[in-house]
Order: C-alpha cells, then sequence, then structure tokens
C-alpha cells in the first residue's frame, strides 16, 4: 500500500528524530548545557559540538536551496513580518526558562526517554504553555503586547528577512552569490571555533555528534520541501523544533480521532523513542524524580516560560538555533543571542544567590557580564 504524502513525511521525521534522541542521549547533546559548562566550568567542548551543528545544518540547508531542491524562503523563519520583540523577549525568557528547568525543549525530551520523570513535569508544562499562547490565554498578550511592534518588511521592500536577501537589496549585488560568500564566511568561522582547539580535534565522539544533528536538522527541509510534495497537498516547508510541535503533540493525542499527525508531532515521538531505546540498549535508562518541593516548582516554572517564550521568538535552541540560523534569518540570530543572554545572566543568577539576594545577585551577575559597574563592596 503505497503511503499518503503527509504519512510518508511523518515517517521519515519519525525516523531521523530517532537518530537524533539516540546521539542526543549517548554524547548529552545541549545547549543549555553548554553554556553551563562554559559559565560554570570554563570548559567549550559541548559549545563547539552545538556550533559544528549549526555549520553543517547552515551549509546543507542553503546547498539545497542554491541547487534548486527547496525554496528556504518559505520557512517560518524568514517571514517578512519581523517580531523583533518577540524575538528579544521570547529569546530571554526561554535562555531563563530551560536554564531553571535543566535543558531546552530538546533536552526535556531525550532526557524523558531516558526515564526522567523531572522531565514529563517540564514537558508537559512546556506544551500547555506553548499551546495556550498559540492559541489560548496567552496569545491574547503575544498578539496585543508583542505581535503589535511586528515590523512589515514588505514595506520597505524587502520580501523576507533573510541576511543574503537583505544585503542584495540594499546592494545591488546578486542575492544568490552573496548567499553563497555569507554561507562560506559564516561555516568557516564556524569550523574556526570548533577546531582551533587541539583537544577538541582528538574528540572523535563529539565530532561525530555535531555533524549528525547538523544532517539531520538540515534532513527536515529535504524530508517536508522534497519528499513532501505534492501538486494537491503539499506539505507545508517545515524545520526541526521542539516547543510548537510539543504544545501540537499534546493536543494530537487528546484528538486523536479527528487529528492528522504531522512532521512536528512525528519529531517529538521519535526523539522521545530513540533516546529511550539508547537508554535501554546502554542500560543507562533510570527513573528520576523530584528531590524537594523547591525542585519541583522550579522545574514547573521554567517550562511554562520555556514554552511562552518559545512562541515569542518563533523557535528554540534547535528551531531557532540550528534550523533558523541556517536559513540565515536575521530574527534567529537576535534570538538567539536573547537565549544566551538570559541563559548566562540565570547560570550566574543561581551561583550569586547561594549567598546574597535577588537584587544584589542580579547586580553582581550583571557587574560579572560588565554590563553594569562592580557594587562599591567588592
Amino acid at each position: 500500500m503505497e503511503l499518503e504524502v503527509v504519512h510518508l513525511v511523518s515517517l521519515s521525521a519519525f525516523v531521523v528524530a530517532m537518530v537524533f534522541g539516540a546521539i542526543a542521549n549517548k554524547s548529552h547533546f545541549c545547549t543549555m548545557g553548554a553554556f553551563s559548562d562554559w559559565v560554570n566550568m570554563g570548559t567549550q567542548t559541548r559549545m563547539r559540538t552545538w556550533v559544528l551543528a549549526i555549520g553543517v545544518a547552515l551549509f546543507c540547508s542553503q546547498a539545497m536551496h542554491v541547487l534548486g531542491w527547496v525554496d528556504i524562503n518559505q520557512a517560518i523563519n524568514l517571514t517578512p513580518r519581523f517580531g523583533w520583540l518577540g524575538h528579544v523577549l521570547g529569546g530571554f525568557l526561554f535562555g531563563i526558562g530551560m536554564t531553571i528547568a535543566g535543558g531546552c525543549g530538546q533536552r526535556t525530551l531525550v532526557r524523558l526517554g531516558g526515564g526522567n520523570l523531572k522531565s514529563l513535569v517540564v514537558l508537559l508544562m512546556l506544551g500547555i504553555s506553548a499551546y495556550m499562547t498559540l492559541r489560548g490565554l496567552f496569545a491574547l498578550a503575544r498578539i496585543n503586547y508583542i505581535e503589535i511592534f511586528a515590523v512589515d518588511l514588505t514595506l520597505s521592500g524587502f520580501s523576507n528577512q533573510g541576511l543574503p536577501h537583505i544585503l542584495a537589496e540594499t546592494s545591488g549585488f546578486a542575492e544568490n552569490g552573496l548567499r553563497i560568500a555569507v554561507t562560506l564566511i559564516a561555516v568557516a568561522f564556524a569550523l574556526w571555533y570548533v577546531f582551533k582547539d587541539s583537544g577538541y580535534r582528538k574528540n572523535t565522539e563529539n565530532i561525530i555528534t555535531g555533524l549528525v544533528i547538523g544532517l539531520i536538522c538540515a534532513s527536515a527541509w529535504y524530508i517536508t520541501g522534497v519528499m513532501g510534495f505534492d501538486d494537491f497537498e503539499p506539505v507545508a516547508l517545515e524545520g526541526m523544533s521542539f516547543i510548537a510541535p510539543v504544545g501540537n503533540s499534546i493536543n494530537y493525542l487528546m484528538t486523536f480521532t479527528g487529528s492528522t499527525i504531522g512532521f512536528g508531532i512525528a519529531t517529538v515521538g521519535g526523539l522521545i523513542l530513540g533516546s529511550f531505546l539508547y537508554a535501554i540498549a546502554s542500560k543507562t535508562f533510570r527513573v528520576e524524580s523530584f528531590t524537594n518541593k523547591s525542585d519541583m516548582i522550579n522545574h514547573m516554572v521554567g517550562g511554562l516560560i520555556m514554552g511562552f517564550g518559545g512562541v515569542l521568538a518563533l523557535g528554540c535552541t534547535i528551531g531557532q538555533g540550528l534550523t533558523g540560523l541556517s536559513t540565515l534569518a536575521v530574527g534567529s540570530v537576535i534570538t538567539i543571542i536573547s537565549i544566551g543572554f538570559g541563559c548566562v545572566l540565570t547560570l550566574k543568577m543561581q551561583f550569586n544567590m547561594l549567598d546574597d539576594g535577588f537584587w544584589k545577585s542580579l547586580h553582581l551577575s550583571l557587574s560579572d557580564m560588565r554590563l553594569m559597574p562592580t557594587p562599591k563592596d567588592e
């Protein structure tokens, strides 16, 4: 029996997400963990793996566009409606939320597959919050107080917010030539940062992790843009992301008989199953629960903030980090900077609040980041 296009796309998404889940479990791939390692321990190993994945996803995604396989300009990340406030505020909130919850959306799914019940609570809070921000109560705040500041780039002559397109329209040079140039410069910089460390060059496992995850994220464009092409019922071009799809997955499970599975829902299920199978095969599956009441509250609050912030920002560390940056969208760059700022500030706040109150810890944290003068009593 021949599969319908939507089911072929979903099955392919499920399979590649399983691989993602297994390798992310094995390698502890986590953006929040990468920032934490850098801030708290001074090591950049996981950060280099994340950047390597970004570089691979960027190169492959742009290559598919230049070759005419997919039209990357159809990606939601490149919408001409530039919601700058959503990228800044949403990214900042997401960075705070993922730090409080102990990991981003992708890491939450991977940890759940490994038996972590805390991640189940985070997942539920994240999914409900995301869906409420998409279509429910929180959507009122998004529409009335955030999206009203969005800028329509078409009024300035831009059809999307891609960096190559903006440069082409302002300089008069050919867009494809600028696309290739920007891509090669960005990938070269990423590879320089990744491999300038001699110790990392010897770390085969992390290098393979970065390469595979980058390829998986780029494959999403191929799955939805090529395999999902149909003259009558084409599948929308979609990249890998784990915020709105989590909310849609919860809704799908509750309305199963009247719903249709899609790419995002399939990736959520595949990621959990891939992580679970690896945990069972490697005998690392462990049921882990909360240590105390405050631990549970922190994870619930973190999940709530992540869901809200992730929808405002149109993605997470994967949806805007790997997928978004692979499109060279300006909004994705702003979101990742905001996520990083929120994460680093929260990490420093958590450390400083071991000895000081909130406001003094905030002052100390900002001074550590060279954004405020050092307190006089320090």
